[in-house]
């Protein structure tokens, strides 16, 4: 056994390595440059988290979601593995402080999102740190091909003038074979090296379902398909009105999107993953530390903007590798609706240069002034005040980031945190002066570790319940703490933040390119295109019509998509199809069966027996009992009944 199996069983309890992580590991154990291409689901952060740990020093890993990062960060921390992270919805002094600790304080892992790169404080600290390894998580954010282009993410090769000798790990799960070659082409590989996986799941059955009431299918479906589920919907508002619409008819499900506190997210987000909700109607704000292996579906209810998206989305099924189902609803009205996508995805420039004017306004940033400042943003309050559309508003401001003039960080929740001001000393000289913080202060001490070294996160709740004293009267205390010096608290905050990366320009010196804007607009029209072509394709297997997608020669047919049994259907003529659906119409002719038992007693035999069955459930011509018994619908049954 070598040092990284022995590292895998001490921290993750695994005896084996999943296939390609033990081959990206040995690339950078070598001091390779590497970029691994690793469907969802594949164990990505062992790659870098392994060999970083056989290491002295300190892996540098970025990342663009804070979510993400604070999700990766929290299981390290309970694995006993000291990691942090540094992202834009911390104060300066937070930020001082965790660089610091990366230097001084024997951590393994610092994450940092990749606009911190750019900054005098953290350029400066990382001339001190002892980096072996630095990860690119989501490496396909840079490049300006990929459907996910963050500019922020260019600069990531300006690490490599500070540390030239370390190697860099990029990875992704959604990359094709155009922005493969650019990944390695920006990130300055000193050689090309790619090691990937096939992006094929072959437990994973891909079906396009064309229907006109996706409610009512959802819900055949939410019967049919057992396990839990996930259907993902583009609004918030049909993410309620859908989960309403099952709960009524019985289906444990809930529903979630970014609009919700964050209190109420983790609570929805922890009974899905525990069982108590089957079924999860989401936003694609439900992503984020998804780990749950035995999703045995995903419906996707309205049309994606890539394939790139939809793979990724769609690969959270079927991670224990048993049989799981990826479907996506489709009709003619998805077509108006991704094309009315686009003039909102990519509004006007003189609209644009609007927003960018009353986000100037708002901050009240004097034109020349905002260089690298940080402001927390109300999209709400800035939409009502300047009477604007919030999507168009967010879609402005992505264009603005891509031009390089703005960064805007998703939603973050920060919960309360303290960090002491004073030595051990100096705080007990202060308890005896000051008698009326002396219980409160031993409070905070026993049961907060860590508090003066670094910002620890508290909860002022549970330290109410322990003083036996209102939530209010806590918080008081922390803010005259405060005032005094003795503490720095950060009250609890939940907003996205807009950095400006250059300072305010007057709007008739603002630069939207080419390429930023129209080069991207027909990217996008492209992606939605072939996404649509992809739904209406009824001719190519689904499977290999992904593979091709991302770059994959050798592939076949998987013979259980909805097009692949359409095909198997086809090998029966017509008077056998036939024979075999009056027999079935026979057999359950007033009375229920399972599907094997209806399959074992079609004397066509069972393989027909089963393709005749899917395809009548599919056309609604059968239906499935809550006991998962086959019954004729009543058309049918009326139609059997006039026949004899």
């Amino acid at each position: 056994m070598n040092i990284y199996q022995q590292i895998l069983g001490k921290y993750w309890g695994y005896k084996e390595f999943r296939p390609l992580q033990d081959e990206i590991i040995k690339s950078i154990a070598a001091g390779r440059d590497t970029l691994g291409l690793m469907p969802t689901g594949g164990g990505k952060s062992i790659t870098f988290q392994v060999p970083a740990l056989a290491k002295e020093g300190i892996c540098l890993v970025i990342t663009p979601l804070i979510a993400l990062m604070k999700d990766q960060v929290d299981k390290l921390n309970q694995r006993d593995i000291r990691a942090i992270a540094v992202h834009s919805g911390m104060s300066r002094d937070e930020i001082d402080v965790t660089l610091d600790n990366a230097i001084y304080g024997n951590y393994k892992f610092l994450y940092i999102s990749p606009e911190r790169i750019g900054t005098e404080i953290f350029r400066v600290r990382l001339e001190k740190m002892n980096v072996d390894l630095i990860a690119v998580d989501e490496a396909h954010c840079i490049s300006q091909w990929g459907y996910d282009f963050r500019p922020s993410y260019l600069r990531i090769v300006e690490l490599r003038e500070y540390l030239p000798e370390v190697p860099l790990l990029a990875l992704t799960a959604t990359a094709t074979p155009e922005v493969v070659e650019d990944i390695q082409d920006k990130l300055k590989f000193r050689q090309k090296n790619v090691l990937r996986i096939t992006f094929e799941r072959k437990n994973l059955v891909y079906n396009v379902r064309t229907t006109e009431n996706k409610q009512k299918y959802c819900l055949r479906m939410a019967g049919q398909l057992k396990g839990s589920g996930i259907i993902y919907v583009r609004s918030r508002k049909n993410t309620r009105e859908l989960a309403l619409y099952l709960q009524q008819n019985g289906i444990s499900c809930d529903y979630y999107h970014a609009g919700l506190t964050h209190p109420v997210r983790n609570r929805k987000h922890h009974e899905w993953m525990t069982g108590r909700i089957r079924i999860m109607i989401a936003t694609n704000a439900f992503g984020m530390g998804i780990d749950k292996a035995d999703v045995r579906f995903v419906i996707h209810y309205d049309l994606p903007d890539s394939l790139e998206e939809y793979f990724q989305e769609a690969g959270r099924a079927g991670r224990d590798n048993k049989i799981a189902h990826a479907i996506l609803l489709f009709n003619d009205g998805d077509k108006s609706r991704a094309e009315k996508r686009i003039a909102t995805n990519f509004p006007e420039p003189d609209v644009i240069k609007q927003i960018y004017r009353a986000l100037g306004n708002y901050f009240q940033l004097p034109i020349g002034a905002g260089k690298n400042q940080v402001f927390d943003f109300n999209v709400a309050e800035f939409a009502s005040r300047y009477s604007k559309n919030i999507l168009v508003i967010y879609s402005s401001l992505k264009i603005l980031q891509m031009a390089g003039y703005i960064e805007l960080t998703e939603e973050i929740f920060n919960p309360p945190k303290i960090k002491f001001l004073t030595g051990r000393d100096e705080l007990y000289r202060f308890q005896l002066a000051n008698e009326d913080f002396d219980t409160f202060i031993k409070l905070l001490l026993r049961t907060y570790t860590g508090v003066f070294t670094e910002y620890v996160t508290i909860y002022e709740d549970s330290l109410a319940r322990k003083a036996g004293v209102g939530i209010e009267v806590i918080v008081e205390y922390l803010k005259r703490l405060n005032s005094m010096g003795i503490i720095r608290y950060l009250p609890q905050k939940r907003t996205p933040v807009i950095i400006f990366t250059e300072e305010r320009l007057d709007v008739k010196d603002l630069r939207i390119s080419r390429e930023h804007y129209k080069d991207r607009k027909d990217r996008y029209i492209k992606r939605i295109h072939e996404v649509i072509r992809y739904a209406s394709d009824d001719r190519t297997c689904r499977s290999v019509y992904f593979l091709k997608y991302f770059g994959e020669k050798k592939v076949n047919r998987c013979n259980q998509c909805d097009v692949c049994l359409r095909k198997e259907e086809l090998n029966l003529d017509k008077y056998e199809f036939e024979q075999i659906e009056n027999e079935i119409s026979d057999l359950l002719t007033g009375k229920y069966m399972s599907m094997e038992e209806l399959a074992n007693s079609v004397t066509g035999g069972e393989n027909k027996a089963l393709h005749v069955i899917r395809w009548l459930l599919d056309n609604d011509r059968l239906m499935l009992n809550k006991d998962h018994t086959l019954k004729l619908k009543r058309e049918k049954q009326k139609k059997r009944n006039s026949k004899t």
